[in-house]
């Protein structure tokens, strides 16, 4: 298609958009623009903080040695460091990680921020029971689990089986013996 004829497309199709936008019914969007978003839960690093601020105040609550010496659970301080651990978990845990698959690209966000990976530097695929790997041609491997963050595997295998045979990636499918 001309560029001129996909801008035609383009446009026309966010005027039927909006329109459907209004009447209350799903957007349709072109086969490049559709991203499928697969949402996992962080619970481990929350609760892995919650107990760790549990710990320090426990700590804290303990009496010194010196009888003369200052409560240290009475100091401003100390319960802004307890509010700011219990923030952090609640910024864990409702920050949810997602693989999201578009039709060139997968992306997903880790500790640093959200990262995309081309198809053209995807090595292979591999999917077992309650996880997905994709292996990376440089870098570390990305890993998505079932058991850890609660990622639907099923669904993201299937979808990535189709990424795969879009673009001649090579996929593994490893069964439970």
């Amino acid at each position: 298609m001309s560029r001129s004829w996909e801008r035609k497309v383009r446009r026309n199709s966010n005027v039927i958009n909006r329109q459907r936008k209004k009447s209350g019914t799903q957007s349709i969007a072109a086969a490049a623009q559709r991203i499928d978003r697969f949402k996992g839960r962080n619970f481990i690093l929350p609760v892995f903080l919650l107990l760790f601020t549990g710990g320090y105040a426990y700590l804290a609550t303990i009496p010194a040695a010196a009888p003369e010496g200052e409560n240290v659970t009475s100091s401003g301080m100390f319960w802004l460091t307890i509010g700011c651990y219990f923030l952090l978990a609640m910024l864990f845990f409702f920050r949810r990680p997602y693989l999201s698959v578009a039709k060139d690209y997968v992306g997903t966000r880790r500790m640093t921020g959200d990262k995309t990976l081309y198809a053209s530097s995807i090595k292979s695929i591999s999917v077992q029971p309650g996880y997905v790997v994709i292996e990376q041609a440089k870098g570390a491997n990305w890993v998505f689990s079932r058991a850890i963050n609660r990622f639907p595997t099923e669904a993201m295998a299937e979808r990535l089986r189709a990424f795969a045979k879009d673009h001649n990636i090579a996929f593994h499918e490893k069964a439970v013996k």
